[in-house]
């Protein structure tokens, strides 16, 4: 992200963010569960299952992302679960999309229910102020879509990220380079995007609490103290970030597909981050078949609570698209990169090495599956020579699909 020192107090940036999204667009599937508290979560059936989203009803009761199903229940016993369905989530993201590019052809999603819009000299042609034609958006949202949204408006992105937050659900906030001193300085770091909870520790240790105090700290100082982050916190809070929102258009031709998703809680235990994981993977996965792509590059990414980023991935000598292909792969590198203590802010799975579905011949052989590594199966606690079964089955399916008949099969005491 490229920085200036200087406010540029023409530009007109608006973030826009999904209320409760996985929640909402449940709620349009089943207009019964509006009234009531409900949660989308990784496991109904499990109680250990966590919680990735919750409509505004369950965060009034107490209810938190990332918790699990029954910290959750604890604090609302009415909650009613239910599972996620990623491709849906995908679809009305990519709808609400087509309504800001009808608007501006800079716009930037910022994961799956946020985007960044830049309308410089653009929302003149719709409304009579910024405000207005945020306003403008929310309600064209609420009715052609069914779900709402919180707009930020601000001179920057960071600022109308800021603004998003200020006030849910359906809102509009708007901050101008004379509100930084009113509006934003006052503010908790932690309303400060990239503040996590380690960084906001070592800030609190120094009595430096509001983001008023980041501005007014010596920028030198917090580079030295907190590194490349400090760096930009500096500048963050003092309004100087000025980096461009980027086309739509130049984002539709993927070189990978990847999702990532930031926990408002910081994930501590292996539970919870397969729950997080699963999501994403599923998502990942939905939007390779989507887009009829198969991949050989995977990686996993965590951003640990003090903004360290850790990744790891893999090239595969075959091209694959499936779920039950990438899900181990997957699992198999988060437990090669976690080192089980550093408490994680974010997680995020990426595909590669994309080819269109069709034109990739995939080599594959018993050999292949049989030595491939087992961790994965038998930690859903199956036996090796289940899993190897399993993997077995697969491949002839695979193979038959191939050859567009039904001409392999297991013998009897398979």
């Amino acid at each position: 992200m490229e920085l200036s020192s200087k406010i540029n107090p023409h530009r007109t940036i608006l973030h826009c963010d999904c209320n409760g999204y996985y929640a909402s667009v449940e709620c349009l599937l089943r207009p019964e569960l509006r009234n009531l508290p409900m949660a989308v979560t990784g496991n109904p059936e499990n109680r250990h299952g966590i919680i990735l989203a919750k409509n505004q009803l369950a965060k009034e009761a107490g209810v938190i992302t990332a918790e699990t199903i029954s910290e959750a229940k604890r604090k609302c016993p009415d909650l009613i679960c239910v599972s996620p369905h990623h491709d849906l989530y995908q679809e009305y993201s990519i709808k609400i999309n087509n309504i800001y590019r009808e608007y501006t052809e800079r716009v930037e999603p910022f994961g799956i229910d946020e985007s960044f819009l830049d309308m410089t000299d653009l929302w003149q042609n719709y409304a009579a102020s910024p405000a207005q034609f945020a306003d403008l958006l929310r309600k064209r949202i609420r009715e052609s879509i069914g779900l709402t949204i919180s707009v930020g408006v601000s001179f920057n992105k960071i600022l109308a990220k800021l603004g998003s937050d200020f006030k849910k659900p359906d809102a509009t906030t708007v901050i101008l380079p004379e509100d930084l001193t009113t509006k934003v300085w006052p503010l908790d770091i932690t309303n400060l995007l990239y503040v996590g909870k380690v960084t906001a520790e070592r800030l609190r240790i120094l009595n430096i609490n509001t983001i008023g105090d980041i501005a007014k700290t010596d920028p030198d100082f917090l580079a030295s103290y907190l590194g490349k982050i400090g760096e930009n916190l500096s500048l963050y809070a003092r309004g100087l970030e000025n980096s461009e929102v980027q086309k739509y258009s130049e984002l539709d031709e993927a070189k990978s597909i990847g999702n990532g998703m930031t926990f408002s809680e910081d994930l501590t235990g292996w539970e919870k981050i397969r729950e997080g994981l699963s999501g994403l993977v599923d998502e990942v996965v939905t939007r390779l078949i989507k887009s009829k792509k198969v991949c050989n590059v995977i990686q996993v990414q965590l951003k640990s609570s003090d903004f360290q980023i850790f990744s790891r991935q893999t090239t595969l000598n075959r091209h694959i698209q499936k779920r039950d292909q990438v899900w181990p792969i997957v699992w198999q590198l988060i437990n090669e990169l976690w080192d089980e203590t550093t408490p994680i802010r974010l997680l995020a799975v990426t595909v590669s090495g994309l080819e269109n579905q069709g034109e990739v011949y995939t080599q594959m052989s018993f050999a292949d599956i049989v030595s491939s590594n087992l961790s994965v199966a038998d930690d859903s606690n199956k036996s090796k020579n289940s899993a190897k079964q399993d993997q077995i089955k697969n491949l002839i399916f695979e193979l038959n699909q191939q050859m567009g008949g039904d001409f392999l099969k297991l013998g009897r005491n398979q």
